[in-house]
Protein backbone atom coordinates (compact mmCIF):
# COMPACT_ATOMS: atom_id res chain seq x y z
CA UNK A 1 0.00 0.00 0.00
CA UNK A 2 3.00 2.78 1.15
CA UNK A 3 4.61 1.64 -2.34
CA UNK A 4 1.24 2.15 -4.28
CA UNK A 5 0.93 5.69 -2.51
CA UNK A 6 4.51 6.83 -3.56
CA UNK A 7 3.96 5.64 -7.33
CA UNK A 8 0.71 8.35 -7.44
CA UNK A 9 2.50 11.31 -6.07
CA UNK A 10 5.35 10.23 -8.40
CA UNK A 11 3.28 10.44 -11.41
CA UNK A 12 1.43 13.63 -10.08
CA UNK A 13 4.60 15.57 -9.76
CA UNK A 14 6.63 14.06 -12.55
CA UNK A 15 8.28 17.45 -14.81
CA UNK A 16 7.18 19.91 -11.39
CA UNK A 17 7.54 22.96 -12.00
CA UNK A 18 7.33 22.75 -15.70
CA UNK A 19 4.05 20.62 -16.13
CA UNK A 20 1.23 23.48 -16.64
CA UNK A 21 -1.76 23.47 -13.74
CA UNK A 22 -4.65 21.68 -14.84
CA UNK A 23 -7.42 24.24 -16.56
CA UNK A 24 -9.87 22.70 -13.62
CA UNK A 25 -8.86 24.06 -10.44
CA UNK A 26 -10.96 21.73 -7.96
CA UNK A 27 -8.95 19.26 -9.75
CA UNK A 28 -5.22 20.26 -8.34
CA UNK A 29 -6.81 23.42 -5.82
CA UNK A 30 -7.23 22.47 -2.82
CA UNK A 31 -10.85 23.71 -2.01
CA UNK A 32 -10.00 26.33 0.25
CA UNK A 33 -7.80 27.57 -1.78
CA UNK A 34 -10.07 27.49 -5.50
CA UNK A 35 -12.01 30.56 -4.33
CA UNK A 36 -8.90 32.87 -3.84
CA UNK A 37 -7.10 30.96 -7.39
CA UNK A 38 -10.10 31.76 -9.88
CA UNK A 39 -10.08 35.34 -9.58
CA UNK A 40 -6.22 36.20 -9.66
CA UNK A 41 -5.89 33.96 -12.72
CA UNK A 42 -8.85 35.57 -14.15
CA UNK A 43 -6.91 39.22 -13.89
CA UNK A 44 -3.27 38.46 -14.72
CA UNK A 45 -3.24 39.18 -18.30
CA UNK A 46 0.51 38.22 -18.64
CA UNK A 47 0.35 34.98 -16.98
CA UNK A 48 -3.03 33.89 -18.06
CA UNK A 49 -3.65 35.43 -21.79
CA UNK A 50 0.07 35.97 -22.25
CA UNK A 51 -0.25 39.35 -23.36
CA UNK A 52 0.55 42.54 -22.21
CA UNK A 53 -2.59 45.58 -21.92
CA UNK A 54 -1.96 47.65 -25.24
CA UNK A 55 -3.62 50.52 -22.82
CA UNK A 56 -1.24 50.04 -19.97
CA UNK A 57 1.83 49.94 -22.12
CA UNK A 58 0.75 53.22 -23.90
CA UNK A 59 -0.04 54.99 -20.60
CA UNK A 60 3.47 54.36 -19.52
CA UNK A 61 4.91 55.70 -22.26
CA UNK A 62 3.08 58.02 -22.38
CA UNK A 63 3.98 59.07 -18.63
CA UNK A 64 7.72 58.36 -19.16
CA UNK A 65 7.57 61.12 -21.62
CA UNK A 66 5.93 63.61 -19.61
CA UNK A 67 8.45 62.78 -16.97
CA UNK A 68 11.13 63.44 -19.76
CA UNK A 69 9.94 66.17 -20.74
CA UNK A 70 9.97 67.75 -17.04
CA UNK A 71 13.10 66.66 -16.54
CA UNK A 72 14.34 68.17 -19.59
CA UNK A 73 13.00 71.63 -18.50
CA UNK A 74 14.82 71.47 -14.97
CA UNK A 75 17.89 70.76 -17.00
CA UNK A 76 17.77 73.70 -19.06
CA UNK A 77 18.22 75.92 -15.85
CA UNK A 78 21.82 74.34 -15.76
CA UNK A 79 22.10 76.60 -19.62
CA UNK A 80 23.27 80.39 -19.08
CA UNK A 81 19.85 82.53 -19.48
CA UNK A 82 18.46 86.25 -18.42
CA UNK A 83 17.70 86.44 -14.75
CA UNK A 84 14.32 85.27 -13.97
CA UNK A 85 13.90 83.77 -17.34
CA UNK A 86 13.27 80.21 -15.90
CA UNK A 87 11.50 77.22 -16.96
CA UNK A 88 10.45 76.14 -13.04
CA UNK A 89 6.97 77.95 -14.18
CA UNK A 90 6.06 76.40 -16.96
CA UNK A 91 7.31 73.07 -16.09
CA UNK A 92 4.85 73.19 -12.64
CA UNK A 93 2.64 73.95 -14.36
CA UNK A 94 2.71 71.50 -17.42
CA UNK A 95 3.18 68.64 -14.45
CA UNK A 96 -0.16 69.85 -12.95
CA UNK A 97 -1.68 69.50 -16.17
CA UNK A 98 -0.82 66.52 -17.50
CA UNK A 99 0.19 64.76 -14.50
CA UNK A 100 -3.50 65.48 -13.14
CA UNK A 101 -4.60 65.99 -9.17
CA UNK A 102 -2.13 62.97 -8.25
CA UNK A 103 1.31 63.17 -5.66
CA UNK A 104 3.08 62.62 -8.71
CA UNK A 105 2.12 65.76 -10.29
CA UNK A 106 3.74 67.77 -7.31
CA UNK A 107 6.57 64.87 -6.84
CA UNK A 108 7.83 65.52 -10.15
CA UNK A 109 8.76 69.09 -10.44
CA UNK A 110 9.58 69.15 -7.03
CA UNK A 111 12.09 66.24 -8.04
CA UNK A 112 13.32 68.04 -10.47
CA UNK A 113 13.91 70.87 -9.42
CA UNK A 114 15.94 69.78 -6.52
CA UNK A 115 18.03 68.18 -8.59
CA UNK A 116 19.33 71.52 -10.61
CA UNK A 117 19.25 73.01 -7.04
CA UNK A 118 21.88 70.18 -6.23
CA UNK A 119 23.91 71.63 -9.22
CA UNK A 120 23.35 75.06 -8.88
CA UNK A 121 23.58 75.58 -5.15
CA UNK A 122 21.39 76.19 -2.47
CA UNK A 123 19.85 79.79 -2.03
CA UNK A 124 18.14 81.90 0.74
CA UNK A 125 14.35 81.72 0.53
CA UNK A 126 14.89 78.60 -1.95
CA UNK A 127 11.65 76.94 0.34
CA UNK A 128 9.30 79.98 -0.87
CA UNK A 129 10.25 78.77 -4.44
CA UNK A 130 9.09 75.08 -3.72
CA UNK A 131 6.17 76.25 -2.27
CA UNK A 132 5.03 78.44 -5.72
CA UNK A 133 5.95 75.20 -7.83
CA UNK A 134 3.39 73.16 -5.31
CA UNK A 135 0.76 76.36 -5.91
CA UNK A 136 1.40 76.49 -9.90
CA UNK A 137 1.33 72.18 -10.09
CA UNK A 138 -1.76 73.13 -8.37
CA UNK A 139 -3.16 75.65 -10.46
CA UNK A 140 -2.40 73.49 -13.79
CA UNK A 141 -4.36 70.37 -12.66
CA UNK A 142 -7.53 72.76 -12.17
CA UNK A 143 -7.43 75.77 -14.64
CA UNK A 144 -5.43 73.57 -17.41
CA UNK A 145 -8.01 70.23 -16.97
CA UNK A 146 -8.67 70.93 -20.48
CA UNK A 147 -5.78 72.09 -22.65
CA UNK A 148 -6.54 75.08 -24.82
CA UNK A 149 -4.18 78.16 -26.00
CA UNK A 150 -6.16 80.96 -24.28
CA UNK A 151 -6.27 78.42 -21.29
CA UNK A 152 -2.53 77.95 -21.48
CA UNK A 153 -1.59 81.45 -21.85
CA UNK A 154 -4.33 82.59 -19.19
CA UNK A 155 -2.35 80.32 -16.62
CA UNK A 156 1.18 80.97 -17.84
CA UNK A 157 0.64 84.64 -16.54
CA UNK A 158 -1.01 83.80 -13.51
CA UNK A 159 1.37 81.36 -12.32
CA UNK A 160 4.03 84.21 -13.11
CA UNK A 161 1.96 86.58 -10.53
CA UNK A 162 1.69 83.63 -8.37
CA UNK A 163 5.62 83.07 -8.40
CA UNK A 164 6.26 86.55 -8.01
CA UNK A 165 3.90 86.85 -4.86
CA UNK A 166 5.18 84.08 -3.13
CA UNK A 167 8.67 83.89 -3.92
CA UNK A 168 9.58 88.06 -2.87
CA UNK A 169 7.20 87.26 0.42
CA UNK A 170 10.02 84.87 1.05
CA UNK A 171 12.95 87.55 0.27
CA UNK A 172 11.26 89.57 2.29
CA UNK A 173 10.77 88.03 5.15
CA UNK A 174 14.18 85.52 5.48
CA UNK A 175 16.68 87.63 3.42
CA UNK A 176 16.82 90.49 5.72
CA UNK A 177 17.08 93.11 3.44
CA UNK A 178 14.26 94.75 4.13
CA UNK A 179 12.27 95.65 7.07
CA UNK A 180 10.01 93.47 8.66
CA UNK A 181 7.33 95.78 7.97
CA UNK A 182 3.85 96.08 5.59
CA UNK A 183 6.53 99.11 4.16
CA UNK A 184 9.12 96.93 3.81
CA UNK A 185 7.26 94.23 1.80
CA UNK A 186 5.86 96.53 -0.35
CA UNK A 187 9.26 98.28 -1.16
CA UNK A 188 10.45 94.27 -1.99
CA UNK A 189 7.49 94.10 -4.17
CA UNK A 190 8.54 97.16 -5.80
CA UNK A 191 11.96 96.66 -6.21
CA UNK A 192 11.43 93.02 -7.76
CA UNK A 193 8.92 94.92 -10.51
CA UNK A 194 11.50 95.23 -13.24
CA UNK A 195 12.21 91.39 -12.89
CA UNK A 196 8.49 90.02 -13.33
CA UNK A 197 9.25 91.41 -16.98
CA UNK A 198 11.38 88.17 -17.62
CA UNK A 199 9.57 86.26 -15.50
CA UNK A 200 6.63 86.53 -17.78
CA UNK A 201 8.84 86.12 -20.74
CA UNK A 202 10.09 82.96 -19.59
CA UNK A 203 7.18 81.32 -18.65
CA UNK A 204 5.26 82.21 -21.82
CA UNK A 205 8.03 80.75 -23.70
CA UNK A 206 8.59 77.49 -21.51
CA UNK A 207 4.67 76.67 -21.87
CA UNK A 208 4.82 77.50 -25.53
CA UNK A 209 7.98 75.09 -25.65
CA UNK A 210 6.40 72.21 -23.04
CA UNK A 211 3.11 72.06 -23.80
CA UNK A 212 3.67 72.89 -28.12
CA UNK A 213 6.27 70.53 -27.96
CA UNK A 214 4.06 67.70 -26.56
CA UNK A 215 1.03 68.49 -28.51
CA UNK A 216 3.40 67.59 -32.21
CA UNK A 217 4.89 64.54 -30.17
CA UNK A 218 1.02 63.17 -29.70
CA UNK A 219 0.12 64.46 -32.97
CA UNK A 220 3.34 62.35 -34.93
CA UNK A 221 3.55 59.45 -32.40
CA UNK A 222 0.03 58.25 -31.19
CA UNK A 223 0.97 56.14 -28.44
CA UNK A 224 1.81 59.04 -26.24
CA UNK A 225 -2.07 60.54 -26.86
CA UNK A 226 -3.86 60.34 -23.62
CA UNK A 227 -6.02 56.58 -23.21
CA UNK A 228 -9.41 56.66 -21.71
CA UNK A 229 -7.96 56.05 -17.85
CA UNK A 230 -4.82 58.26 -18.90
CA UNK A 231 -3.70 61.84 -18.05
CA UNK A 232 -7.10 64.15 -16.98
CA UNK A 233 -5.76 67.01 -19.48
CA UNK A 234 -7.62 66.59 -22.62
CA UNK A 235 -7.48 68.93 -25.44
CA UNK A 236 -10.33 71.69 -25.56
Amino acid sequence: MRRLQLRAQRRSFAGFPLNRPRSDLRRWAAPWSAALVRPLKAGCQIAHLRVISTAMTGNHIRLAALLGAIAAAAALRLVPHPPNFSPIDAMALFSGAYLGRRLLALAAPLAALLISDLVLGFYPGMLFQYAAVVLIALLGSVALARIGLPRVIGAALASSLLFFVVSNFGVWLTGGMYPQTLQGLGACYVAAIPFLQNTVAGDLFYAALLFGGFALAEHFVPRLRAKARGSSAQPA
